[in-house]
């Protein structure tokens, strides 16, 4: 273990290893200061280990740095101003700190099964990939100077060691530091297994090393007679290796054929095929005991020629070959590619990062990773905690509603509020990785039917809204029914559809009655919006093949009035006409709309079904022209109705609302009624009819709306 002087002398050595030099100028008066230890995490020895261990990881200066002030955070202050300079060194600093969290969840609960979900946790959390190899070094370091801790943290940090930095150093593919903290946590943990494994490996070590020295002295002989330029090596067996294979195959100490092992290491792929004809032409090879995993490599990466035989004097021993390529990547894994930046390196490179960013299923140290991802694990998914720590892991974009749900179905159903980070939040939060979530519920209670509205965003998940639905299908047809038909005619009611025959939805959604049309909106599998679009669009196609009232019909771009906005209509037959939106109904962009030749204000654009124009139609209807709409651009404008519950923050839930729906509020009218209610009418901006009718059915679902739609 090194033994560094000072924080200062520290300091140096990660400057000589490639700290920048404003930082270097910057930390060197905070070094010498006496305060440069206070709330270090470490001891000095540990710091400096972790550095070591890091360049023969050819760790970057950038990572010298995020060491480094990890490990004496009293520093922190004074490279404040320089780490603005530097991004990437502030998110391995953040990246450490959340990886601390995950230690902290750990100690919480010791070893678990939710170990798993804690790896998970801890690589979604980590945006900076650099970050892990700095734990697995830091994790090395403690490991290694672990032997003078009172007996209960040396075996807290070997668990740790166990349950969270062995398999993530195993799975990103950095053997190096792999196999000596699985022979650490191994050591402390069970340590008469270790001394006594230990102890029949030294009864025969040197003999065992005279064995493989001749060994290596042959095949360098026998490769070079056959012109194969190779590097020959002896393998030391790690115990917990050795422990690990003994369990699996159920035998002896002296019945595992890879306790003798050599490497052959060569320039290219061809050569380690004829390297393996010579070794099999040398000896005799073992049936059943030889692995491609060149042709075939393991889903971490791992690619090598695996092979046992009977070699001299009757023993077996295993042999591997690889290139020199190949063994890079088995020793040092991703930190073989550490200066990957975004936006550089191959598309190769880029797949391991997106494969490193998940988590394959555990397995067994030394199997091949069974089959292809899973499906669930192929998403992109979020892992969150409950307040006990668990993890729980969503699709991306998954909601507090499909949290509860994920915990369990009952959870789900009696939820009526939630917390994230000890802020109360709507049910339709969506979630990031790492949050802890606190589900707030009723002592009996059911699942909402607009919680299976996609446009009311509640449910991202689909075995989430699956559970919704198989509650609702328990319900009798008559409930279904009454439930499904309220909730249609409330959205044409609020979208002014209601008058509409509902015929083209029942052939869309191939119900055979308006009856089953109500059953498919009451469970969810079609939203009263999606039946709503299809009427609108329907009476849209009608009115298109309406014969024209004009003769040798032309379209032309039709002219605003002075100051208004561009025009989103054409008006077929004339040109050079002023047109303006009808007040009385406010055409929204999509809905069927019509024109109106006024005498002196140019031509006005009503919704078909608007009252005013069916009364203006019936006194001059040669007045009457079609009308198309256009190219979108400025947005329109429509008035909206919400009778509410007068209760604190309304008003700013209301606006929250409309803003993260992209719409705007041009004015707002309100009028106190009884009994504590509240009458708005907004004048809204709006960019089409789909976007309308999300933002009413969301407005509707606000705690305290009892209603929401649009202003006739």
């Amino acid at each position: 273990m090194t033994s560094p002087d000072s924080p200062a002398t520290l300091l140096e050595r990660a400057h000589q290893a490639g700290l920048p030099e404003d930082l270097y100028v910057a930390l060197e008066p905070a070094a010498a200061a006496p305060c440069a230890l206070d709330g270090a995490p470490d001891p000095l020895p540990v710091v400096a280990e972790t550095l070591e261990i890091l360049a023969g990881l050819a760790a970057d200066g950038e990572t010298n740095a995020a060491v480094l002030l990890f490990g004496l955070p009293a520093l922190q202050a004074a490279a404040a101003p320089a780490l603005a300079r530097h991004p990437g060194i502030a998110a391995l600093l953040d990246g450490q700190n959340a990886a601390a969290q995950v230690w902290a969840l750990h100690a919480e609960q010791g070893s678990s099964r939710n170990t798993e979900g804690l790896r998970r946790l801890l690589l979604a959390i980590v945006h900076d990939l650099r970050v892990v190899p700095i734990l697995l070094a830091r994790q090395l370091a403690r490991m290694r100077a672990a032997s003078a801790l009172p007996e209960d943290q040396r075996r807290a940090l070997a668990l740790l060691t166990r349950d969270i930095h062995a398999p993530l150093a195993n799975r990103l593919g950095i053997w190096q530091l792999k196999w000596e903290l699985e022979d650490l946590a191994f050591r402390y943990l069970q340590p008469d297994t270790y001394r006594a494994i230990a102890a029949q490996l030294d009864d025969n070590r040197a003999g065992r090393e005279r064995y493989i020295e001749k060994v290596k002295a042959t095949l360098r002989a026998t490769l070079a007679e056959h012109h194969i330029a190779a590097e020959v090596s002896g393998r030391p067996k790690h115990i917990y290796s050795i422990w690990k294979k003994m369990q699996r195959k159920q035998v002896a100490l002296d019945e595992l054929f890879d306790l003798r092992a050599v490497r052959i290491t060569v320039s290219d792929v061809a050569q380690c095929y004829a390297a393996l004809g010579v070794v099999h032409a040398l000896w005799t090879p073992i049936p059943s005991e030889f692995d491609d995993y060149i042709a075939r490599p393991k889903a971490n990466g791992y690619r090598s020629l695996h092979t046992a035989v009977v070699g001299p004097q009757g023993r077996a021993l295993e042999v591997q070959i690889r290139t020199y390529e190949m063994h890079a990547q088995a020793e040092l894994g991703v930190a073989a590619h550490w200066r990957y930046k975004e936006g550089g390196g191959d598309a190769a490179f880029d797949r391991k990062v997106a494969w490193m960013r998940q988590l394959l299923e555990n397995t067994a140290e030394g199997e091949s990773l069974s089959g292809e991802f899973s499906a669930e694990l192929a998403e992109d998914r979020i892992y969150t905690l409950t307040p006990k720590g668990e993890v729980i892991d969503l699709p991306r974009g998954g909601t507090v509603l499909d949290f509860a749900y994920h915990v369990h179905t009952m959870v789900g159903h009696r939820t009526r509020g939630a917390k994230v980070n000890g802020r109360i939040v709507p049910l339709s939060h969506v979630l990031r990785s790492g949050d802890r979530v606190e589900i707030l519920t009723a002592r009996t209670g059911a699942p909402r039917r607009d919680w299976l509205q996609a446009s009311n965003g509640f449910l991202a998940s689909a075995r989430s809204r699956d559970k919704v639905r198989a509650y609702f299908h328990k319900l009798d047809r008559v409930g279904n029914i009454a439930a499904g038909k309220e909730l249609l005619e409330r959205e044409l009611k609020r979208l002014h559809l209601h008058q509409l025959d509902l015929g083209p939805a029942l052939k869309k959604f191939r119900a055979e009655s308006a009856e089953e049309l109500y059953i498919q909106v009451a469970l969810g599998d079609i939203g009263p919006s999606q039946v709503a679009r299809v009427l609108q669009e329907d009476q849209r196609a009608q009115s298109g093949d309406a014969p024209l009232p004009l003769q040798n019909p032309i379209r032309r771009p039709v002219q605003r009035a002075p100051g208004a906005e561009k025009s989103h209509f054409t008006v077929q037959g004339v040109g050079n006409l002023l047109v303006q939106l009808g007040r009385c109904c406010q055409p929204v962009a999509g809905e069927p709309i019509a024109g109106y030749l006024t005498r002196g204000r140019g031509v006005t654009v009503h919704r078909r079904d608007c009252a005013a124009l069916q009364r203006l139609a019936a006194q001059h209807p040669q007045r009457v022209l079609p009308v198309e709409w256009g190219v979108a651009g400025g947005g329109y404008e429509v008035d909206a109705l919400i009778e509410a519950i007068d209760r604190r923050w309304l008003l700013k839930d209301i606006m929250t609302l409309i803003a993260q729906e992209d719409a705007h509020v041009l004015d707002i009218h309100s009028d106190s009624g009884r009994a504590g209610r509240v009458r708005l009418r907004l004048r809204l901006k709006v960019s089409d009819y789909g976007q309308l009718s999300t933002l009413l059915g969301k407005l509707d679902a606000l705690p305290g709306v009892q209603d929401a739609r649009r202003a006739g």
